[in-house]
């Protein structure tokens, strides 16, 4: 078949090298416009998939809008018989329903479950055991057309977002590589969502990966793990942001209020509602990321002697003690 595909992060570039490998002919790439940015706004950001797609020698068109005429006189000029959407922005049903075979999508949950920006990020975060991806053919609202192939993904209870991220890349490349053969063949059959079993996976901002010592400590270590590596679990201690990159966590009932934090032999833990987040790596604003130890020897804010800290999370006066 004649594709065009449409992606623009690295987590799309694994499928187009896979259709790349297969029986099928990518005619076109389409992604998103260049950037200016770096030191002084002097450097000009390509799109990860538009810098594999020239290296592969394949064509590509960067549209500002995707109802432009001179834009849709190429893609009809193309004559694919299917688009395929991986990690793009939502499609104008002028677009999505040009080629004769459809457009399908590569999602990164078990649709229904999870529709939106962000799937990946919110599977860790609300502490799923498993997770999959869904191929599905595009209809006008957001992630809501028909299903065509799913494959389910174990998450390990250690996993972060950018560990499910790089393994479902690849899974999620092959299993776009099995739903094009499908289609080919026409032995098929699509199921339609069921809304029922609908939830969603909104858009993750920095003030959404602020912790709140008052959650259950599951929460907690969950927040950290799926907020990981981008844009990273912090809280405020002494007005300024503290990002925890990975935590654990022990299931003992504080005798402290939530967010005290207490130094105990080489061990920083935090109190919450039912534990207590014992971080393993740090970063505070203007520095850089450190090891507990390195924390603990080398920040003038965690005092070695019982005294007030000042303002952690919440913004109150809690102690730090050495026990």
């Amino acid at each position: 078949m004649r594709i065009v595909f449409m992606g623009t992060p690295d987590f799309a570039v694994a499928s187009l090298n896979a259709l790349v490998q297969s029986d099928h002919e990518i005619v076109c790439v389409v992604t998103a416009t260049d950037k200016i940015g770096g030191r002084g706004r002097q450097t000009i950001i390509t799109s990860a998939v538009k810098d594999r797609a020239v290296t592969l020698g394949i064509p590509v068109l960067q549209p500002d809008k995707l109802r432009d005429p001179a834009f849709l006189d190429t893609l009809q000029s193309l004559r694919a018989d299917l688009f395929v959407v991986v990690a793009f922005r939502m499609l104008p049903q002028v677009v999505w329903s040009m080629p004769p075979r459809g457009t399908i999508n590569l999602h990164g949950s078990l649709l229904p479950a999870y529709r939106g920006a962000a799937p990946i990020h919110w599977a860790v975060l609300n502490g799923e055991k498993e997770t999959g991806v869904t191929i599905f053919f595009l209809q006008q609202e957001i992630d809501t057309g028909d299903l065509l192939h799913q494959e389910r993904i174990p998450v390990r209870s250690d996993e972060t977002t950018g560990s499910v991220y790089e393994r479902m890349m690849y899974i999620g490349a092959r299993a776009l590589v099995r739903s094009l053969s499908m289609i080919e063949s026409g032995r098929f059959k699509l199921f339609p969502q069921d809304e029922v079993d609908v939830s969603l996976a909104p858009k993750i901002f920095p003030e959404t990966a602020e912790l709140g010592f008052d959650w259950p400590i599951q929460k907690l270590v969950n927040w950290v793990r799926g907020m990981n590596p981008h844009p990273s679990a912090w809280f405020f201690l002494q007005d300024k942001i503290l990002k925890v990159h990975a935590a654990t966590s022990l299931h003992q009932i504080p005798d402290h209020p939530p967010g005290t934090l207490l130094l105990v032999g080489r061990e920083l833990r935090i109190a919450a509602k039912d534990g207590w987040l014992i971080p393993k790596e740090l970063q505070l604003e203007g520095r850089n990321r450190v090891s507990i130890q390195d924390f603990v020897n080398g920040m003038p804010l965690v005092s070695r002697s019982p005294g007030a800290c000042g303002p952690l999370y919440p913004k109150e006066v809690n102690e730090v003690r050495d026990y």
